[in-house]
């Protein structure tokens, strides 16, 4: 498995799996064990999805799977609003490696930026006493903006290694993974395939074809070679195993053009600027 490095010289795979909209059964477990055992070895999940519990039992079925070990996963969960402010944040944190099972958290991540800057900025300070105190391995954001990094970073002492956001070929973001880039700040995509909706897209399956690939192939190897970590998700034991298979080829660079080419700043999540949960 491929990976990228943080400034802060940690290291996570490229691809991964994620579990938005699983739900907490068995059906959540088996994807995340079939997912290990295919090759994964980075898990995504979050408090408000539901379902840290049976992503736990999944991670641990995978683990005796594979004779890997804990060190062997990067495994992400994220803080949600009801847990923001500074003293909220440590219980927060241990609520949710208590439900997985687990000693620590590789990556965690404030879920939503919320509307009020100085409630970030104190919820921000928490994650960095679980950093310093070694509790966890990488602190992050998700769906953060330019203007939320300008205010965060002028009043606080660690950066976030990573910004998990809306990122799809319907809308590529080209001026936040510029801003990224100069504050060596990694950005991940949640939901590549824009709820499967984008993989009809007539170009995505030429390509598809030029390159003997499906089209969910090409939209995760366009994230990858876009320097973008990527979680697609899927309960699906073929398309599992089909969206990891994304190493053995490249695009072009007027592929990649092309795909570029079809953004239409069309979101399908909520705005940053005015979501509050």
């Amino acid at each position: 498995m491929e990976t990228i490095e943080f400034y802060n010289g940690h290291t996570m795979p490229k691809v991964g799996i994620g579990t938005f909209r699983v739900e907490n059964n068995d059906e959540c477990r088996e994807a995340v064990k079939h997912a290990i055992v295919s090759g994964y070895r980075s898990i995504d999940t979050a408090k408000v999805y539901g379902n840290e519990e049976q992503v736990g039992l999944g991670i641990q079925d995978g683990l005796a799977a594979t004779g890997l070990e804990r060190k062997d996963l990067f495994i992400t969960s994220k803080l949600y609003f009801e847990d923001f402010g500074r003293e909220n944040v440590a219980n927060a944190y241990e609520t949710s490696i208590n439900k997985l099972g687990l000693d620590y958290l590789d990556l965690y991540l404030v879920h939503w930026p919320g509307t009020n800057e100085a409630i970030m900025i104190d919820t921000w300070k928490g994650m960095e006493d679980l950093y310093k105190e070694d509790k966890v391995k990488n602190i992050g954001v998700s769906n953060f903006n330019a203007e939320h990094f300008e205010a965060l970073l002028a009043q606080v002492s660690i950066k976030p290694v990573i910004n998990q956001v809306e990122f799809h070929p319907y809308f590529t973001q080209k001026a936040l993974r510029k801003y990224l880039e100069v504050q060596n700040i990694h950005m991940e995509s949640w939901s590549p395939f824009m709820n499967a909706q984008i993989l009809d897209d007539e170009t995505l399956n030429q390509i598809g074809k030029e390159v003997n690939k499906t089209a969910a192939q090409v939209v995760i190897r366009w994230n990858i070679q876009h320097g973008v970590i990527v979680i697609p998700k899927s309960v699906t034991p073929q398309r599992i195993e089909e969206n990891i298979n994304v190493f053995d080829f490249e695009l072009t660079d007027e592929q990649m053009e092309r795909i570029d080419n079809l953004n239409k700043d069309q979101r399908i999540g909520p705005d940053p600027e005015t979501f509050e949960g």
